[in-house]
């Protein structure tokens, strides 16, 4: 796979995912807009790319936001190839247990986030040579995951939402498609972690509910999003393809 001179922007690209995304990119030749709420450390992620790569922050549930970072964006390379929704959060609790407000924010940063820098960039690639959207799901968008509602919830509309752009888009140039990673060793994964009784026997309950028996390396799921947004996979939209160590296929 090659991205040489694609202008790229991965939202969420302080840490976990996003930023080996972010470094994926970067290695196969592309022009990589690092996108996070978090400075400090999506400076950090910018330090390791090096090149044409630069730090832009974003918040991805606010419209004004996210229009000023494509407007800014166009005018530093005056096009937008690739689009990886991947900034998103957790809130750990059932129907009962998840206040309004932290219901509003995870479904406002994890899927009202990804339609917005939709909304602001799909109309720039169909300007364009047409361009990819990656939206980073989850197998708790394909399955119903105990204890985190809102986040399932989200991540089930973000599947819809890769759907329904794949086919309002496929005939104008843009593909559309959905990565759905399993437990991975990602910052929000090991936070959530340490918040639990006993992190080490959640840690055992996570893997071992797996057939390959382990989480997932942020690299793996940096690989899987690279492909989708190749050519390579040309033929690709409208997919919805899990890398979760066999978790959904039980």
């Amino acid at each position: 796979m090659s991205f040489e001179n694609k202008v790229v922007i991965v939202t969420g690209a302080a840490v976990g995912i996003g930023k080996a995304t972010a470094i994926a990119f970067a290695e196969k030749g592309a022009k990589v807009v690092v996108a996070d709420i978090d400075i400090k450390k999506g400076k950090q992620t910018i330090s390791l790319i090096g090149g044409d790569a630069f730090f832009i922050e974003i918040n991805v549930a606010n419209s004004e936001s996210v229009k000023n970072v494509v407007k800014d964006v166009m005018n530093r390379f005056g096009r937008i190839d690739i689009l990886v929704n991947n900034a998103g959060i957790y809130y750990q609790g059932d129907v009962i247990e998840t206040p309004e407000e932290e219901w509003d924010k995870v479904i406002a940063v994890n899927l009202k986030g990804m339609y917005l820098c939709s909304h602001y960039v799909i109309p720039i690639m169909l300007k364009g040579n047409g361009g990819v959207v990656v939206n980073v799901a989850s197998e708790a968008g394909l399955v119903g995951i105990a204890g985190q509602v809102a986040y399932n919830v989200s991540k089930a509309g973000v599947i819809s939402l890769t759907k329904s752009m794949a086919v309002d888009f496929a005939r104008k140039g843009v593909r559309v498609n959905a990565v759905c990673p399993g437990t991975t060793e990602t910052p929000l994964v090991k936070n959530a972690l340490k918040r639990s009784k006993d992190p080490e026997k959640e840690r055992r309950k996570l893997e071992e509910c797996r057939p390959l028996n382990r989480l997932g390396r942020p690299e793996e799921i940096a690989a899987a999003i690279l492909a989708m947004a190749s050519d390579n996979l040309g033929y690709a939209t409208g997919s919805v393809f899990s890398i979760d160590g066999g978790y959904t296929a039980k």
